[in-house]
C-alpha cells in the first residue's frame, strides 16, 4: 500500500501508532476476549481508561483544580447549545465575536436560548481577510458570557489575542486548535471541542468547565448537556461514547509521549511556515487571509485558474494526498494540518504542487 496523507477537515486523520494499537486490542482489548466497544462503561476496567484520559489530558493542558473536565455527547455543535442553556437565562445578554462558519453558527444557536449580540466581525485589512480583538469598551459587563473561535476550520481564520473581558466568562469553540499548542485554561469561562481533529474520532466532545459556572443549567437543559450534573456523574450520566472516549485516551498518551503540546506547537509552526512559503513564493496559488490572521491548522489556498481545482483534486488523490477540496462555501483547495499530520506529509503536498504548477502553471 502507498503512503497515503490525508488532510481531511474532520473527521481528521488519528496518529498512526494509535490506529496501530487500537487495531491490536480490538477485538481482545486487555485480553479479555471482548472489545473495549463491548464492556460496560460502569466496569472497572472502562471507569480506569475514563479516568487516565482524564488525568492526561489534565496533565496536558495545566487544568486548574478549579475547572471540571467533562466527556460528552453532541460534538462541537450540542455545545453550542449547551453553552446557553447552562451559563445564561433568556433574559440575558452573550456577546459574540464571529470570525468564520463555526462561530456564526454559535451566534446562530444561542439566539434560541438567549439575547444573543455580535461584538466583532471579519473585516477586511490589506485586501486580505482580518479580525481584530474588540475594544474592551464593547464588552458588555452584564452579559452572561462572551464566546469566540480562534481558529475557524472552514475559513481558515485564526487569531492568538484574547479579548481583555472582565468579570465576563470567555466561552472558546477550541475544536480545531486544542491541544495544538499551549493555552491558559484560567483566562477561561469554558472550553469546549469537538473531538474529531486533534482529540479523536467523532461522536466525542469535551468540555472543561470552571466549577462556579456548572450547576446553574435552566430546567429545560437536555439531562446530558448539564454541566453540573456531568459533573456529578463523571460524564457518566448515561451511557458515554465509550469507544471514542478509549480512542482519545490513546491520543493523550500518544501526546504526552511526543514531548505535550510544547512540541506540538513547534512541529505544527514548521508544517504551517512550509506549506505558506509555499503559496506566497507562487503567482499559482494564493491565499486570502491576512497574515496576522492564518490559521496553522487549516489552511486554504485557491489556484489561478479554478477551472484546473478538479484536475488538482483527481491528480493529488492519485498521488496519495487526499481530502484536499476546499469547503463548499469556500471553494477552492483546503489542507488540514493536525497534530497527527506528520511533517513529511506537508513536505510532500508541497512538492505535488511545485510540480503541479511546473505542468499547468
Amino acid at each position: 500500500m502507498k503512503n497515503v496523507f490525508n488532510f481531511s477537515a474532520g473527521p481528521a486523520m488519528l496518529p498512526a501508532e494509535v490506529m496501530a494499537q487500537a487495531q491490536s486490542e480490538f477485538v481482545n482489548w486487555q485480553n479479555s476476549g471482548t472489545s473495549v466497544m463491548e464492556v460496560s462503561h460502569r466496569g472497572s476496567n472502562f471507569i480506569e481508561v475514563a479516568k487516565q484520559a482524564e488525568t492526561d489530558l489534565r496533565e496536558l493542558l495545566a487544568v486548574p483544580d478549579d475547572y471540571h473536565v467533562l466527556f460528552m455527547h453532541g460534538g462541537g455543535r450540542g455545545q453550542f447549545a449547551a453553552v446557553p442553556l447552562n451559563l445564561s437565562r433568556a433574559d440575558e445578554k452573550s456577546l459574540h465575536i464571529v470570525s468564520g462558519s463555526w462561530s456564526k453558527g454559535a451566534v446562530e444557536e444561542a439566539h434560541k436560548y438567549n439575547n444573543a449580540q455580535v461584538i466583532g466581525d471579519v473585516a477586511v485589512k490589506d485586501g486580505l481577510t482580518y479580525i481584530a480583538c474588540p475594544d474592551a469598551s464593547d464588552i458588555d459587563q452584564q452579559a452572561a458570557y462572551l464566546h469566540f473561535c480562534p481558529n475557524e476550520t472552514v475559513d481558515g481564520v485564526a487569531y492568538d489575542w484574547l479579548p481583555e473581558s472582565g468579570r465576563v466568562p470567555l466561552v472558546a469553540d477550541l475544536s480545531s486548535t486544542i491541544l495544538s499548542q499551549p493555552l491558559d485554561v484560567s483566562r477561561y469561562g469554558v472550553i469546549y471541542a469537538g473531538a474529531q481533529k486533534n482529540i479523536g474520532p467523532s461522536g466525542l466532545s469535551v468540555a472543561i468547565v470552571r466549577k462556579d459556572l456548572a450547576g446553574k443549567a435552566r430546567s429545560v437543559t437536555p439531562s446530558i448537556f448539564d454541566y453540573g450534573l456531568l459533573a456529578e456523574s463523571d460524564s457518566m450520566y448515561n451511557t458515554p461514547p465509550t469507544f471514542s472516549w478509549y480512542l482519545a485516551g490513546l491520543v493523550f498518551k500518544w501526546l504526552k509521549e511526543q514531548g505535550g503540546v510544547e512540541a506540538m506547537a513547534a512541529k505544527n509552526a514548521e508544517k504551517a511556515a512550509l506549506l505558506y512559503q509555499a503559496i506566497d513564493t507562487s503567482e499559482f496559488y494564493r491565499n486570502t487571509i491576512h497574515p496576522d490572521c492564518r490559521s496553522k491548522m487549516n489552511v486554504p489556498f485557491q489556484l489561478a485558474d479554478d477551472n484546473l481545482d478538479a484536475v488538482f483534486l483527481r491528480e493529488s488523490e492519485a498521488a496519495g494526498l487526499m481530502a484536499l477540496k476546499g469547503h463548499r462555501s469556500v471553494g477552492g483547495m483546503r489542507a488540514s494540518i493536525y497534530n497527527a499530520m506528520p511533517v513529511e506529509g506537508v513536505k510532500t503536498l508541497v512538492a505535488f504542487m511545485s510540480e503541479f504548477e511546473r505542468k499547468y502553471g
